[in-house]
């Protein structure tokens, strides 16, 4: 299976309902490395790593996020796989 690396921007009332943590629980489900942030304007920023239908299993959750999330907008990048990540961590 190909690997791939994917940066996605999700926009909508995504910070406050936990979206990082259920980004971190999914991504662990999927066997996705990377990172989910927190972004100043509101957004919440991630790099997906992994093999390609992983990834895109994690870019499609997040275009409806958590429960109580309402995702308005979701830009996703495809990017090279680097394989930089052991594990997916939530940064603060």
């Amino acid at each position: 299976m190909a690997k791939t690396r994917a940066r996605v921007i999700v926009k909508g009332i995504v910070q406050g309902v936990n979206f990082r943590y259920y980004t971190h629980r999914q991504a662990v489900r999927c066997n996705v490395t990377g990172w989910v942030r927190n972004l100043p304007d509101g957004s919440v920023a991630a790099i997906f790593e992994g093999d390609e239908q992983d990834v895109e299993a994690m870019v499609q959750w997040c275009r409806h996020g958590p429960p109580s999330a309402q995702v308005t907008e979701l830009i996703a990048q495809p990017d090279e796989f680097r394989g930089e990540f052991s594990s997916f961590s939530v940064k603060y």
